[in-house]
């Protein structure tokens, strides 16, 4: 009796306890199957739902671009102009901050502080809301002047301005659904963030096309309908992970009575995020700055790249899926002190990305016309696309890995190493490109830097990983 009270199956006896009275046993804590499960079916798990949602991204980028096309070139050109600062915002508040606010959760959960891992929620939140603010301060004041510094005049620079103007103005329920969603799957939740990811996508195809094109006896909105579909989606999605996370449903509650700022909670997610923010960064400024070189190869090669890069940008989230679903496995693991299965988390997440991701790029690179054919049967468009694939396709699983592993170290809170191997992607695209570009080498030369880089970014993520120390 006196051992099992030890070690807490049984009520602790008071002087008030007859020693004959019958004694209740106490159902032992549930276990943490993050923790003690077999990695690769836990994470392969764990990644499917995220891909389910990733697929209903895609649907949104294909059918966006359908009934834009449908309001005319201008519209086109106009969205053009919007989608870095678009991706800018997805790619930040689901990606960097979201991720870090997953890594603290887990990392909270796995040291069994469930009291510290529902503050940091309320923390995680009112970041969302900051993050918002931030970008509708931004794009509101200095919107039409970026738009302008990359080209955009006349009929353009005003749809580009009412789209942004109307978005932009209710970032923050955008900023909301991907930090709650976050919260979620710090815990491990990762079907209940992707179903409503999933549905808040088929609301913003439904109601943006709606608005947009006046269907259904609905006015013509235009562009400032496009973006209307998309808040009163994501403003749907906000109200419903807020109510799941209140509701009790959850492994953390947000509750009001528990709302209190702390300086140390909202350190503790900073500290990964604002790091992690750099990577998003660069990697819009890489799409603007190679794209800008380009444009100085010809038309041919800039549409070549063009139909090769959609499908970079589609392969993405599937490498994004597996690294989100490994946030949480890896932060659970520190959080308990298991550093060594951390570890084993982080790689095994990195190859089966790399894999996963590399198999299709070296399909591409074999059968360029598989993909190419999709979208042109032009001679020259398809001979510049089939090179672009042949240099790029197998350098796409170094790229995927890195990906994953980026997520993998937000989880563990080591996420410098990952940054800075996208740093120097940056670096090797634009110095590599302006040379190439001042010497006149072929298009070919340009897509062969394209896959240096990816390899690079890969080798020094591996790299930074192996020699980073993890834990405490």
């Amino acid at each position: 009796t006196e051992f099992a009270r030890t070690v807490g199956r049984l009520p602790p006896a008071t002087d008030l306890t007859p020693m004959n009275a019958p004694v209740r046993l106490q159902p032992a804590a549930k276990a943490n199957t993050l923790l003690t499960s077999p990695i690769l079916p836990t994470l392969l798990r764990l990644a499917l739902p995220n891909v389910v949602a990733m697929f209903g991204s895609t649907l949104v980028a294909v059918a966006e671009t359908a009934y834009i096309g449908r309001l005319g070139i201008v519209p086109l050109a106009a969205i053009a102009l919007a989608f870095p600062f678009t991706m800018l915002m997805q790619t930040t508040s689901a990606g960097a901050i979201g991720g870090s606010v997953s890594s603290a959760i887990s990392r909270a959960l796995g040291a069994d502080n469930v009291d510290r891992a529902n503050a940091l929620a309320w923390h995680a939140a009112t970041i969302g809301v900051l993050g918002g603010l931030f970008f509708t301060s931004m794009m509101l004041l200095f919107g039409r002047r970026l738009f302008a510094l990359l080209g955009g005049d006349g009929a353009v620079l005003a749809e580009a301005t009412g789209y942004a103007t109307v978005l932009f103005s209710g970032a923050i329920t955008i900023w909301l659904v991907n930090t709650l969603a976050s919260i979620l799957r710090g815990t491990g939740n990762m079907r209940v963030p992707s179903m409503t990811l999933l549905v808040v996508a088929v609301l913003q195809v439904i109601c943006g096309g709606a608005l947009g094109l006046g269907l259904g006896g609905i006015p013509r909105f235009g562009m400032m309908g496009v973006a209307s579909g998309q808040l009163i989606a994501y403003t749907i999605g906000t109200v419903f992970l807020a109510w799941y996370l209140a509701s009790g449903r959850s492994k953390l509650t947000l509750h009001p009575s528990t709302f209190a700022l702390r300086r140390n909670m909202f350190a503790d997610i900073l500290k990964v995020g604002a790091i992690s923010c750099l990577s998003p960064v660069q990697t819009v400024l890489t799409i603007v700055v190679f794209t800008k070189i380009v444009t100085g190869f010809g038309v041919a090669a800039l549409a070549g790249y063009g139909i090769g890069a959609r499908l970079e940008f589609l392969l993405i989230p599937v490498a994004f899926a597996f690294g989100v679903a490994s946030t949480p496995m890896v932060g659970m693991a520190i959080g308990a002190g298991l550093v060594a299965r951390a570890r084993r988390v982080a790689w095994t997440t990195g190859c089966a990305a790399g894999l996963t991701v590399g198999a299709i790029g070296i399909i591409v690179a074999i059968w360029p016309s598989l993909w190419i054919s999709l979208f042109t049967s032009d001679a020259e468009v398809t001979k510049a696309a089939t090179t672009y694939f042949a240099w790029a396709g197998p350098g796409f699983g170094f790229f995927g890995f890195g990906i994953a592993m980026y997520f993998a170290s937000q989880g563990a809170a080591r996420v410098a190493g990952p940054v800075l191997a996208s740093t120097l992607r940056l670096l090797i695209v634009a110095g590599g490109g302006w040379w190439l570009a001042t010497i006149h080498a072929p298009a070919s030369m340009l897509f062969a830097l394209v896959a240096t880089a990816m390899f690079a970014f890969g080798i020094v993520t591996a790299l930074a990983v192996y020699f980073t120390r993890w834990g405490k």
